[in-house]
């Protein structure tokens, strides 16, 4: 996910650097303010906001380790998955919302599509990032869906 030479469209380090910030200086915060933005989409005008979500979405990452959330940022934004996914060939149902301010679109799942053998790119109008929780009747359906036509 982040930018560098292998990866000009990426998200510049200084946004995860952020994040480690913010988790260090008040995880408990950290773990308010991101489900509550832009990963259900909250921050966007005229969304529902669900405290229930908010709530669980923090309850689940207070149950971690502080420095494995600490960790975990590198690890997500720094790995470089490309030669995983291009020895994947099993039919693989790739999903991805448009409006994922976690995870942008081009970034990711585009790609990946690219990379997997026999992908199937599904991709949601307006969808968050967490849009299995958001979406779920939609995801749930689609997920159903695929698993049958196998």
């Amino acid at each position: 996910m982040v930018k560098k030479d292998s990866n000009p469209g990426g998200t510049p380090l200084a946004v995860f650097d952020g994040f480690r910030t913010a988790l260090a200086a008040n995880r408990a915060q950290f773990f308010l303010d991101v489900p509550a933005g832009p990963f259900y989409g909250f921050n966007r005008p005229g969304a529902t906001v669900s405290e229930g979500a908010i709530r669980n979405w923090w309850r689940q990452g207070m149950m971690g380790a502080a420095n494995a959330h600490y960790d975990c940022i590198k690890a997500f934004s720094e790995t470089d998955f490309t030669g995983d996914l291009a020895k994947i060939t099993e039919p693989t149902l790739i999903m991805h919302g448009d409006d994922d301010q976690v995870v942008p679109i081009a970034d990711s799942a585009l790609l990946a599509a690219k990379l997997v053998k026999h992908a199937t790119l599904k991709v949601y109008k307006g969808f968050p990032h967490g849009m299995c929780t958001t979406q779920a009747e939609v995801i749930n359906r689609d997920c159903s869906a695929s698993f049958r036509r196998k």
